[in-house]
């Protein structure tokens, strides 16, 4: 494990003294996701660098605060893991990209070879691919096709040339001075509202514009009047939305396609079709039970607007299932390894070490696919004690392997953080759970 999270200068002075026989991978940010993709890269002996803002800086440069042996405070959950080999403190992209580079290339530098990034939530794998720092090789497509792929506009509007079902969407006029897709607005805040009715949802052309002005990624309104507050609030911010109908999903029916498309095409991908079976909340909060599904179409759709992006890395291509319809649509897709990335890899699907093989001099083949169930006990937990509609999903049999840690070695259950065998994570969680302070994000 990382003895400790550094500040950017003692991990630099640290990284100096130590030997890599290897491109260590470059692990940003450090929480639950991070977590996921040490785990997966340390099975195959690859050594791992979690990078992140520390949680004791205000300001978001990697050297502000921190005590006087070069320790900074770090509450995520992946630098205590037996994965990690380094922590610690780099600038925080969104507050500052060029710093953000300078940090990266010292710490390359100080390694004395290339690494490999894996950016764990947007604006880190957007940092990585904006900043282009030396000596870092990136295991996904460049910036342009990645800002293809994440443009609400532009996903939508390859759906509709590949006929893969997609929500209701209408591209406002009254913000198309701010899109940067290529459509053309399809109808006025008005004529959106007459077609969809209300409540409708607000969701802008890309999100990380969208959370910097909202604080959220997507605004559920109740009438005309809130509608036109959130349009012209977009519009002074200089965000473009689109007004999109809002789905009756079936709770339960929420399936992703986990996969790693290598430069060399879709033909090549390594994927597994995931069942969000059950979200904490229930309704609208993340996955906290996730099992494989046999969805031959839903893999057919998404790497088919993979394929027609160009697009090459991990991602993951959110349905859901609409009631109304009668079939499951297009929602998302997020280019980078997300929170139950632990399900494929405990499936026998390696995303993040086939994709660090396709950059490296490594090798990686998946030996097939088994079925697999993945639990985040904190929300899993959360939900079974304080929502009395719901009914454990695991049996007896899944409990007595949990609790005894069985589940590591038979079964067909993972978990994402709880792991005996590496249990530093799990005790960094309770540490945090009961005090008041948060990571700042929950993935």
């Amino acid at each position: 494990m990382a003895a400790q999270f550094r500040s950017t200068e003692a991990l630099i002075d640290a990284l100096a003294d130590a030997s890599f026989d290897r491109p260590p991978a470059l692990v940003s940010n450090a929480h639950v996701t991070g977590l996921g993709v040490a785990r997966a890269l340390n099975a195959h002996d690859v050594p791992v660098i979690a990078l992140d803002r520390p949680s004791d800086d205000a300001g978001g440069g990697g050297d502000g605060g921190g005590g006087d042996d070069g320790t900074r405070r770090h509450d995520g959950l992946a630098p205590p893991s037996d994965a990690v080999d380094f922590a610690g403190a780099v600038t925080y992209p969104l507050d500052d990209l060029d710093g953000f580079r300078e940090d990266v290339a010292a710490v390359v530098d100080a390694i004395g070879r290339e690494a490999v990034a894996f950016g764990c939530m947007d604006e880190w794998a957007l940092a990585y691919a904006r900043a282009d720092p030396d000596g870092v090789r990136l295991p996904f497509a460049g910036i342009d096709t990645l800002d293809d792929v994440l443009n609400k506009s532009e996903l939508y509007a390859t759906c509709e040339a590949l006929g893969v079902p997609y929500p209701e969407t209408y591209r406002l006029a009254e913000t198309a001075e701010a899109a940067t897709g290529s459509p053309e607005p399809d109808a006025t805040l008005d004529e959106a509202a007459e077609a969809l009715g209300f409540p409708l949802v607000v969701k802008p052309e890309l999100k990380r514009d969208f959370e910097e002005a909202f604080g959220t990624n997507v605004l559920e309104v109740a009438d005309r009047e809130e509608f036109a507050d959130a349009v012209a609030a977009a519009s002074e911010a200089g965000v473009a939305v689109m007004a999109q109908k809002r789905v009756d999903i079936a709770t339960g029916r929420d399936h992703s396609l986990a996969s790693y498309v290598p430069p060399s095409g879709v033909e090549d991908a390594l994927g597994v079709v995931g069942n969000a079976a059950v979200r904490y909340p229930q309704q609208f909060g993340t996955s906290c039970l996730v099992e494989t599904a046999d969805e031959p179409e839903i893999e057919a759709r998404a790497l088919a607007v993979l394929d027609d992006a160009g697009y090459h890395g991990i991602s993951e291509a959110e349905f859901v299932y609409d009631d109304e319809r009668g079939e499951f649509l297009l929602l998302d897709v997020n280019t980078r390894p997300w929170k139950w990335i632990g399900l494929p890899v405990a499936a026998g699907a390696n995303l993040p070490m086939a994709a660090y093989a396709a950059v490296t001099d490594a090798e990686y083949e998946s030996a097939g696919v088994e079925p697999t169930r993945w639990v985040y006990l904190r929300d899993y937990l959360a939900l079974l004690a304080g929502d009395d509609a719901f009914w454990d999903q695991l049996s007896a049999g899944d409990w007595r392997r949990l609790v005894a840690g069985d589940f590591e070695r038979e079964g067909d259950l993972t978990t994402g953080v709880y792991r005996p065998s590496d249990p530093a994570p799990a005790a960094k969680l309770f540490e945090t759970e009961f005090v008041d302070r948060d990571y700042y994000c929950a993935c």
